[in-house]
């Protein structure tokens, strides 16, 4: 049976890190203020700017208050959570300290009457043809599993690198408008995994690209909710972003976090 709520509110793409510490602190006050107004929260990826593995935390302040705030959430209200594809490797033990529960990606749930099926969206670019490869290969149960039996400082450079060529190419993609469309979901994508799960109202984050979609393909027809990324520490590069989508009895609608 699939969770079923009267209300919920869904974010995607914080990325949190020590280095943005008003994203955090936004993030952490929608933990107290936001959330008591709905049944359930679900966070779909992203929630770190990267992971390494759950024996990280031990060593990091920054996480273990976020482990702290989220347990505190989810000892009040329903919190699932979906991986993203930089925050894959959250495993079991966070999970459980954390109290969320875990979702596939995608999946189906009921909120206010109505089927939505989530998914962080990374799976839906599938005109990118070089991350798709990547990301079957960091999926394999046992290279994540080699991954994570190196020292703790290897794994975090890696990821450092990993990063740092992401960011390269996200300068390299909004050079071109070719580029953005190859970094966004298909509507093939978006029609195979929506017959799939039977559904034709889809949520999804990863593209940083918030915005309500009315889409078909052929005789297929579905509505598409996109979830902002969260922003508040880099104001000079673009505007400060921090949204979330509520999905209540009333209907549907975005609701502006950048501020209290």
């Amino acid at each position: 049976m699939i969770p079923q709520y009267a209300s919920a509110l869904l974010i995607s793409d914080l990325h949190l890190t020590p280095s943005m510490p008003l994203t955090a602190q936004r993030f952490f006050d929608f933990c107290e203020k936001e959330t008591p107004k709905v049944e359930a929260v679900f966070i779909l990826g992203d929630l770190f700017e990267y992971w390494v593995g759950d024996d990280a935390v031990i060593s990091s302040p920054f996480q273990q208050e976020v482990q702290r705030i989220i347990a505190s959430l989810a000892a009040k209200i329903k919190t699932y959570y979906l991986h993203g594809n930089r925050d894959f490797l959250i495993g079991q033990s966070f999970i459980q300290k954390t109290g969320m529960t875990l979702l596939p990606d995608p999946c189906s749930v009921e909120i206010a009457q109505q089927k939505w099926v989530l998914a962080h969206g990374d799976a839906l670019c599938t005109a990118d043809v070089g991350y798709q490869v990547f990301r079957i290969w960091v999926r394999k149960t046992w290279l994540q599993k080699l991954f994570l039996t190196l020292p703790l400082n290897w794994r975090k450079g890696i990821a450092q690198h990993l990063r740092s060529n992401s960011h390269t190419q996200d300068q390299q993609v909004c050079s071109s408008e070719s580029n953005l469309r190859k970094m966004d979901v298909t509507r093939e994508a978006c029609a195979a995994v929506l017959r799939d799960q039977s559904g034709n109202q889809l949520i999804h984050g990863h593209t940083h690209l918030p915005r309500q979609h009315e889409e078909s393909l052929g005789t297929q027809a579905w509505q598409r909710w996109v979830l902002s990324d969260w922003d508040l520490d880099h104001p000079e590069s673009l505007r400060p972003r921090a949204s979330g989508l509520l999905i209540e009895g009333n209907g549907v609608r975005y609701l502006d976090l950048i501020k209290n």
